[in-house]
């Protein structure tokens, strides 16, 4: 169990409260200055500090402390005392992040609750960190091609640093799974995540919901508070109204920021990473976002790709998902047929992994069970020209000779496949049963051609191939 700070310049005074609280079977450390506070503090973090606000012969004062422990640790209750006690400094306390604030000579009960209190609210911000660490689904990068190792090799690069990373993408890509994996391994790990989600937020209530405020209720306190000494995470950044990007852009200038109906400056420490599935240089030429903030913040630019990318994770994402929904859900743990799995790597995916993984527990809930999942519970892709015998034949196939037909339906399969395989001529050869340089052969009669694209290798038509007029 972690210790109690006990911070007073009254001898009698803190080795009383050393004496009750080890009764009580707390750990405690004593500290007569701001000097061996600091140092103690610095040395180990303590679950709860007990802090005098007037302290003799040293360089800092109870409030001056309190505000290096709301910056630096930011989880840390802090229960302030003093003698000289008067409305006007429990309020200063409160603002600037204490726990509470009790008045000498203060009554042993009444001390002993609010100390109570105060370490279960510090063993329950443990705990919450502690799943945030564990919680596999948020932070988790899934997935065994070039592609996602690149995009792992890139996140890791920038975990350690401060260094603020805009993550660009499609919607339902993962771009925040990739955020939260550089926050659960960053030096700001133990500390608070804090997501804003500039779409949800109405531009309104946008402010308070940032900075907090101040009023006849008091500090309520806002995002930027949670996320000091942590990541805070700007998701959609884009949707973001004009008139708080210019007052975030003063945040990342100064660290500081006002809450909505104050007047005192708040001092803020956090790593800021933002994500979009909108080309932010076309906003700014459509004067819908502030140029100096995409400066600020894309600092280290990271895409994060589609599905359609990294066709051949799409297999292991859809058995993490099965054991994800069987752990949370209680949902059937189900195998993954063959066919399945081709299926699943041939479909359309705009929703991209969280489509995928939607679709995953829509089969699960609905299928009888724990048979492995065919190809045919899966949903259908049918399109208008889907005809009601059950054979789908697009338009384009229908007008045209057999041979045309033919080398069309040849060139759009073999795409498919070599795609799904992530280029691999070898094992798309295989699948489709030729050798290997029987395929290389019809790839080229067809002008199929594979180069590389995000560390992976993809196939395309040369253009020269497509019809002409």
């Amino acid at each position: 169990m972690s210790y109690v700070l006990i911070t007073d310049d009254e001898r009698d005074i803190r080795e009383l409260i050393g004496e009750i609280l080890n009764d009580e079977g707390f750990e405690t450390r004593l500290a007569a200055n701001s000097t061996e506070c600091i140092d103690t503090l610095e040395a180990e973090k303590p679950a709860l500090m007990i802090l005098d606000i007037w302290l003799k012969d040293s360089n800092m004062d109870g409030i001056d402390i309190l505000k290096v422990v709301k910056r630096d640790y930011p989880d840390v209750p802090c229960v302030i005392i003093s003698g000289h006690g008067n409305i006007e400094i429990a309020v200063a306390a409160i603002k600037q992040g204490a726990y509470d604030f009790i008045e000498k000579p203060f009554n042993i009960d009444q001390l002993m609750v609010v100390i109570k209190r105060a370490m279960e609210t510090s063993r329950l911000r443990r705990e919450n960190t502690e799943l945030r660490r564990k919680d596999g689904p948020s932070h988790q990068m899934i997935g065994s091609s070039a592609v996602i190792k690149t995009l792992k090799s890139q996140l890791d690069k920038v975990t350690k640093s401060n260094g603020r990373v805009m993550l660009t993408g499609p919607a339902g890509s993962g771009k925040e799974v990739a955020a939260r994996y550089i926050h659960t391994n960053s030096n700001r790990a133990d500390a608070p995540f804090v997501c804003v989600s500039s779409a949800t937020i109405t531009p309104e209530k946008m402010e308070e919901v940032l900075f907090g405020s101040e009023g006849s209720k008091g500090v309520e306190k806002g995002l930027l508070d949670e996320a000091n000494g942590g990541i805070l995470y700007f998701d959609e950044v884009a949707d973001m109204p004009l008139g708080t990007q210019s007052k975030i852009l003063r945040v990342l200038v100064d660290q500081k920021f006002q809450r909505v109906g104050g007047s005192e400056k708040v001092s803020v420490d956090f790593r800021v990473i933002s994500s979009t599935n909108k080309d932010l240089e076309e906003e700014i030429k459509a004067e819908r976002f502030r140029e100096e903030l995409f400066h600020r913040l894309n600092v280290v630019p990271i895409p994060v790709p589609g599905l359609d990318e990294r066709r051949e994770d799409i297999p292991e994402l859809a058995h993490y998902f099965i054991a994800e929904l069987n752990a949370t859900q209680g949902l059937a743990a189900r195998g993954i047929s063959e066919n399945a799995q081709a299926a699943l790597q041939t479909m359309l995916w705009p929703g991209n992994v969280r489509q995928l993984r939607n679709m995953v527990e829509r089969v699960l809930i609905l299928g009888d069970g724990t048979e492995d999942i065919t190809a045919e519970e899966l949903p259908q892709q049918q399109t208008s020209d889907d005809s009601a015998s059950g054979l789908a034949m697009s338009s384009t196939l229908a007008t045209l000779p057999l041979r045309e037909a033919r080398e069309l339906f040849e060139r759009e399969y073999l795409l498919t496949q070599i795609n799904r395989f992530g280029g691999n001529i070898s094992r798309t050869a295989s699948f489709v049963g030729m050798e290997r340089s029987a395929l290389h052969r019809k790839l080229k009669s067809l002008g199929v051609v594979t180069s590389n694209k995000s560390g992976g290798r993809v196939a395309y038509v040369e253009e020269q191939h497509e019809d002409a007029d």
